[in-house]
């Protein structure tokens, strides 16, 4: 790997570990939300996932704003559900990987888009695989439900940088939505897309 950059950050979801979108949607399909993808995909949603993911909103109230619209009877568990059928397994080479840029003192960087109700489910789906928790990956981790800010927005990648002490023309960013990467590129931040798994690993050889 010819080495530009002082720091990579990193998506989540994605790119670390497997999301299945359609899970969660044919997930709500069978609850009776007909139209959920009209609401929710990898590339757009409306403002309650927006309000989530910044934490403005806690959990219960979110499942509570998601209840009226699924079919009579379903509980607030089977909406929690339905929600993190898209969170996938963490595979085995991309932990392999983290630990080796971290023994070739790369400094890593997390940033993700995320909710309270997904994190605790990627924390299960990690300790499938590894006996550390996600923090011990990186220097630092950003989960917009913790700082209050979200992709694609150029100033969250700013702010971002800001914190990890790192100018942005520094930092690669590798994110799997197009967005996401327009966002950074908009900020001064290298981006990687990442398209699928072969080319990503090669990115690293």
């Amino acid at each position: 790997m010819q080495q530009s950059f002082q720091a990579i950050l990193f998506d989540l979801g994605g790119v670390l570990i497997d999301i299945d979108y359609h899970a969660t949607e044919n997930a709500f399909e069978k609850l009776g939300v007909a139209d959920f993808k009209e609401r929710y995909t990898q590339f757009a949603q409306n403002a309650l996932f927006d309000r989530f993911e910044c934490g403005e909103i806690s959990e219960q109230h979110f499942v509570n704003l998601l209840l009226p619209y699924t079919q009579t009877g379903t509980s607030p568990n089977q909406v929690v559900a339905a929600w993190n059928a898209m969170i996938g397994a963490f595979p085995q080479r991309k932990i392999a990987l983290l630990n080796q840029l971290k023994n070739q003192q790369i400094p890593l960087f997390l940033l993700s888009n995320t909710n309270a109700l997904h994190i605790v489910e990627v924390s299960r789906a990690l300790k499938k695989v590894s006996d550390v928790a996600l923090g011990t990956y990186f220097e630092q981790v950003f989960l917009s439900h913790e700082i209050g800010k979200r992709k694609p927005h150029p100033e969250t990648f700013l702010w971002t940088c800001n914190q990890m002490g790192f100018a942005p023309a520094d930092v690669l960013f590798i994110d799997d939505s197009p967005q996401h990467i327009a966002g950074a590129q908009a900020a001064g931040l290298q981006t990687y897309f990442y398209e699928n798994e072969t080319a990503f690993y090669a990115l690293f050889s």
